[in-house]
C-alpha cells in the first residue's frame, strides 16, 4: 500500500479495470462495452501474441461470438470444418493408425445454431480487440493493487521503450500511475500477478511441464492436403496447421531449458527425410493444470487461465474463460448499472468454480486418452501386428465426449430460482437440450435464422408463448419475447408458461403454468439479481 500512495492517481477513473490481453481479456472488454460500463484493459506485452496458442473456438464460445456480432468474421479467418478432426500417427508422414471429429466443429450440430472452429489464437485475437473501442494499453504492467472505500487503486507501471522481450517475458518499467477502478477484473494468464498480491492458492496436479512451440514455414502438402486435421499427433510431438494459407506448429516437451537446443535440426528429424522447414519463431511455456481456490476477493474477480488453467488436450482452457467472463460480465455490468445489489457477484464463483473443476477433470481425462491411444500403438509395434494397424479409439465419436460440458452445465446459485438447494452436479457425457433452471436454454429455430440464443443480449429475456399475460416493472432491463406454440412442450410450458432467461443464456426461472400474481417477474428478478441485498 505505501508504494501505492507514494504514486499521483490518474485523472480519469474507471468502472473496470480489466488485466489482461488475451482472448478472455479482450472478450470481457467487448461484452462490458455492449453494457455501457467504461472499461480500461492492461497487457503487459507490448503487442498482441504473435504465437498461435489457443486453436480451438468451440461452440458455445461462438454463440457467444455470434451475439457480439463476430462469428461470421472469425470462421471466415479460419480453418474448413473438415480440419476439426485429430489424427493420429507413427510419423508425420505415416498413416493414420487413429482419427476421431471434433464435435460441433467438424460440422454443425442440431444443439446450437452455430459451428465452433479451428483457427489460432493469433488470428482471433485481432478481431476481438477490434471489436470494442474502450481503451486498450499495452505495454502497460499492473505491480501493484489495494481496496480502498468503494473502489481499488491499481499501481501501473508502463514498459521503457525497446525493453518489450515477448509475451512471458520481464522486461523494464517505466513511468508509474496510479488508477482507480470499482472493480477489477484479472485475466493476466496462469502466472497471474493479481493472483500472486492477494494470495489465492490453487488445487490440482499444478505444473505438468515445460513445453516449446516451434513456429515453421514447409510444405506438407504431400502428407496432410488430403487428410486435413487440426492436431497430428506422432510419436514425435504434436503437428498442427496455422492459418489457411500455410504455416505450422510443432509442439514438444522442452529438452533441458530449451536454450541450447538446435531446433532447426530437432525439427528436420521429427519431420522426417524430404521435407525443408524455415523456424519462424520459438516459444517455451509451461503447461498447468490447476484452479483457483477462490474466484473473488472483494472488487477483485480472477477469470481465464487466472482462475483455471488446463492441459491443451481438447481444446477447453481458452473456452472455459470466456464462458466465465460471459456469465461474469452481465453481473458487473447489473451492479454497476444498478439493478443487482453486490451479493450477486458471489454467483460467479458458485456457478463457475464448479465447471472449472469438472473442466480441468476433463482435460486431465483427454490427456490421458490421448497418451493410452499411444501406449496401444506402442504394443501393437512391440508385437508385430501388421503396420498400419488400426488403434480403436477409448472415447465416442464424440471427440473426447465433451458436448456435455460445453453445453449442459447446469448452474446452482442465488442467480437461479431453481426451488431447492442442491449441489450443481458435473454434466453428462453426451449435452440433453432441457430448459430447468440454471440450464442454458436450448437452441430453437423461431424463424427461419433467428434462434432463441439470438432473442438475449443486454437484458433479460421472457420466452411465453402468451406475451400478453406477462407484466414488469423497471429497473431490470427485460424483453418479452414470443415463443412459438410448437415449442411450448419442449420448454416443459403450457400454452400460457414461461421462461426467464438471464443474459447469459441461462434459464433463471420457469413457470409452466401463467403467472401466478402481477408480481411474479418482479419477485423473481429481485431474488435473481440480488436487488436490495448487500
Amino acid at each position: 500500500m505505501d508504494r501505492l500512495q507514494s504514486v499521483p492517481v490518474a485523472d480519469d477513473e474507471v468502472a473496470v479495470l480489466v488485466v489482461g490481453g488475451g482472448p478472455v481479456g479482450l472478450t470481457a472488454r467487448a461484452l462490458l462495452e455492449r453494457w455501457g460500463v467504461r472499461v480500461l484493459l492492461v497487457e503487459r506485452q507490448g503487442e498482441l501474441s504473435p504465437f498461435p496458442r489457443s486453436r480451438l473456438v468451440n461452440v458455445r464460445s461462438m454463440e457467444i461470438y455470434r451475439r457480439l456480432g463476430l462469428a461470421a468474421e472469425i470462421t471466415a479467418n479460419a480453418f474448413a470444418p473438415e480440419y476439426g478432426r485429430v489424427r493420429f500417427r507413427d510419423t508425420l508422414q505415416g498413416h493414420d493408425f487413429a482419427t476421431a471429429a471434433m464435435a460441433g466443429i467438424n460440422a454443425p450440430v442440431p444443439e446450437s445454431p452455430v459451428a465452433g472452429v479451428v483457427t489460432s489464437q493469433d488470428r482471433l485475437e485481432p478481431t476481438l480487440l477490434a471489436a470494442a473501442r474502450s481503451p486498450a494499453c499495452f505495454g502497460v504492467e499492473l505491480i501493484d493493487l489495494a481496496e480502498e472505500a468503494g473502489s481499488v487503486v491499481a499501481l501501473l507501471a508502463g514498459r521503457r521503450h525497446g525493453e518489450h522481450s515477448g509475451r512471458g517475458g520481464r522486461g523494464g518499467r517505466g513511468e508509474q500511475t496510479r488508477v482507480r477502478a470499482r472493480y477489477v477484473l484479472a485475466a493476466d494468464g496462469a502466472s497471474s500477478t493479481v493472483r500472486r498480491l492477494l494470495g489465492i492458492g490453487t488445487a490440482g496436479p499444478g505444473r505438468i511441464g515445460g513445453f516449446t512451440t516451434v513456429v515453421f514455414d514447409g510444405d506438407l502438402r504431400r502428407w496432410c492436403a488430403d487428410q486435413p486435421a487440426g492436431v497430428y499427433f506422432t510419436a514425435h510431438g504434436l503437428f498442427a496447421p496455422l492459418y489457411p494459407e500455410g504455416g505450422h506448429a510443432w509442439i514438444v516437451p522442452t529438452p533441458g531449458d530449451g536454450a541450447d537446443a538446435d531446433w532447426p535440426g530437432l525439427l528436420s528429424r521429427a519431420l522426417g527425410p524430404d521435407v525443408r522447414a524455415e523456424v519462424v519463431r520459438i516459444q517455451h511455456w509451461v503447461m498447468n493444470a490447476f484452479v483457483a481456490e477462490r474466484f473473488r476477493h472483494g472488487r477483485i474477480l480472477l477469470s481465464g487461465d487466472a482462475a483455471h488453467a488446463m492441459p491443451i488436450v481438447g481444446g477447453l482452457g481458452m473456452n472455459a474463460g470466456i464462458a466465465g467472463v460471459h456469465n461474469l460480465c452481465w453481473k458487473l455490468a447489473g451492479v454497476l448499472r444498478g439493478w443487482a445489489g453486490p451479493s450477486l457477484l458471489d454467483t460467479y464463483e458458485a456457478e463457475r468454480r464448479p465447471v472449472a473443476c469438472w473442466t480441468l477433470r476433463q482435460a486431465v481425462t483427454n490427456t490421458e486418452l490421448m497418451l493410452d491411444v499411444q501406449h496401444r500403438r506402442r504394443e501393437q509395434l512391440r508385437t508385430g501386428r501388421a503396420v498400419p494397424a488400426h488403434v480403436e479409439l477409448p472415447w465416442s465419436e464424440r471427440y473426447f465426449a465433451q458436448l456435455g460440458l460445453v453445453l449442459g452445465v447446469t448452474y446452482r446459485s442465488g442467480a437461479v430460482l431453481s426451488g431447492g438447494d442442491s449441489q450443481p452436479e458435473p454434466p453428462g457425457t453426451d449435452y440433453v437440450p432441457g430448459t430447468e433452471p440454471g440450464r442454458r436454454m436450448p437452441h430453437l429455430w423461431l424463424t427461419r435464422d433467428r434462434s432463441t440464443l439470438d432473442t438475449f443480449g443486454e437484458w433479460f429475456t421472457l420466452l411465453t408463448p402468451d406475451p400478453a399475460a406477462w407484466t414488469h416493472q423497471a429497473p431490470w432491463p427485460l424483453r418479452v419475447e414470443a415463443l412459438p406454440g410448437e415449442h411450448a412442450g419442449l420448454c416443459g410450458l403450457t400454452p400460457h408458461g414461461a421462461l426467464l432467461i438471464r443474459p447469459d443464456g441461462h434459464v433463471g426461472a420457469r413457470w409452466h403454468d401463467g403467472p401466478p400474481s402481477e408480481a411474479t417477474v418482479r419477485q423473481a428478478l429481485t431474488a435473481i439479481t440480488g436487488r436490495g441485498t448487500p
